[in-house]
């Protein structure tokens, strides 16, 4: 079932972006009277799934999920149609309009990708608002468990107090991704501040290591359930403990520590149950373990006991438009700096990058529409950033020769098109298939 979710949601976003992608090409050229022949979601290499004609156009759904198309007469695309180039150019064709017509039909599509990102960031602020911990708030700082953030100076403790002289005033999901592309953070320690210089191949260092989340809120110890066999069966399920051996363990990291220099002892445990607080002997392995399931608590319990203070922001319609167009711009400019740090070998994050199993793995195995809508906004910048690559197969590769005649006054030969296209479709091949093998090679290795 869990699998059937993730598919489910994986599908519906990647048909949604593609389905309006092109429709971003086809609604321009139709307004333009240019002939467009197909309309397809996926590819319909040899046979469709479905397909029907209506006037002029073909519209269908092909086999091969791998994006989809619009076939438009006259143009020099992925279809290869050399026999129709051959023939006079035609009134409704694409190669017969005026520059700046074909210019907007190529920059149609990553125009739509970009305005659905903010269109879905607008919607997410007036429907779920914002729900952040102030960054104030983390009096006892963050949990750092990651190693290849310890080895280059993060501890367990730590605030985050800025990146690259961006100041953080909340704790979220966006704060990884700052620190992992930053070149300074300075952080907070014991009351005083220092600055952590990040590594230029820190994100390389980073897939050396075990998958562990970089930074996150500290949490407390609570009992999820007690192994069969334990010797400990004093403890009960959503037991909190709240010391060991007399030593404070307001959060599940310290309790580990006082585990560890426990082991093969019997000690006391103070927890919380029933709101009440009660002492119960527990019995260390020589593993420092206790033979128990940890759980965890909701936001709202946490705040409820006093760990941190949950701030919630509400918008109007008219308050939540400039607040999901700044979310947008971080977005674009965040991919844009993730760009950067692929095409810079020195970074080592071209190792990272990933194919359709990466995407597919974003998705979560409960159904969530917040996450859901936040996801398919970012990959809408993701797939519009991507498009607009100048390599001759993409949009980017068309508008980068369109603009060479807007401003020359003179138009690449047909010949001289047909070659760049076969240059970029291997270019895209290639990196298709380097993305992919990543993603296979990661599989195997485990990382």
């Amino acid at each position: 079932m869990d699998i059937f979710i993730k598919l489910s949601q994986f599908l519906l976003s990647l048909s949604l972006l593609i389905i309006l992608h092109e429709l971003g090409h086809f609604i321009p050229a139709k307004l333009f009277k240019t002939r467009v022949e197909k309309f397809y979601l996926f590819f319909d290499v040899k046979y469709s799934l479905i397909k029907k004609k209506i006037g002029e156009t073909e519209y269908g759904i092909g086999w091969l999920p791998l994006g989809g198309y619009v076939k438009i007469s006259g143009m020099i695309d992925e279809s290869m149609d050399k026999e129709q180039m051959a023939l006079p150019p035609q009134p409704w064709e694409f190669r017969s309009k005026p520059a700046w017509q074909r210019l907007i039909i190529m920059l149609g599509g990553v125009t739509v990708n970009f305005i659905l990102a903010f269109i879905i960031y607008i919607g997410m602020a007036f429907a779920y608002g914002d729900t952040y911990i102030a960054n104030e708030d983390l009096k006892d700082g963050l949990l750092v468990e990651n190693k290849a953030m310890q080895n280059v100076g993060f501890k367990t403790g730590d605030r985050v107090v800025s990146v690259d002289g961006e100041k953080i005033v909340k704790f979220d999901n966006d704060l990884t991704m700052k620190v992992i592309m930053a070149k300074e953070v300075i952080i907070e320690r014991n009351g005083t501040e220092q600055a952590i210089k990040m590594p230029n191949d820190f994100v390389d260092q980073l897939s050396k290591q075990e998958k562990s989340t970089l930074l996150d809120i500290r949490m407390p110890f609570v009992v999820g359930g007690v192994t069969p066999g334990s010797k400990n069966t004093a403890l009960q399920p959503k037991d909190i403990v709240l010391a060991l051996n007399n030593q404070p363990t307001k959060y599940f990291d310290q309790a580990k520590t006082v585990l560890e220099s426990n082991k093969n002892k019997t000690i006391t445990a103070t927890v919380l149950r029933d709101e009440k607080e009660i002492k119960v002997p527990v019995i260390v392995s020589n593993d420092g373990k206790l033979g128990i399931g940890v759980g965890g608590l909701g936001m709202a319990s946490l705040e409820k006991l006093g760990y941190y203070k949950i701030s919630k922001q509400e918008f109007s319609l008219m308050e939540s438009i400039p607040v999901g167009i700044t979310k947008g711009k971080d977005q674009l400019v965040g991919y844009g700096k993730q760009l950067k740090m692929i095409f810079s070998p020195s970074t080592g994050a071209y190792k990272q990058v990933g194919g359709f199993k990466a995407i597919f793995d974003i998705f979560p195995n409960t159904w969530s529409w917040e996450v859901f809508w936040n996801i398919t906004a970012l990959l809408s910048i993701m797939l519009g950033v991507m498009n607009l690559l100048p390599i001759p197969a993409l949009d980017g590769g068309h508008v980068m020769f369109l603009l060479y005649e807007i401003i020359s006054g003179k138009k690449p030969s047909d010949k001289f098109l047909e070659n760049a296209q076969m240059v970029g479709f291997v270019l895209l091949i290639t990196l298709l298939l380097f993305a992919n093998g990543n993603d296979i090679y990661k599989a195997i290795v485990g990382k």
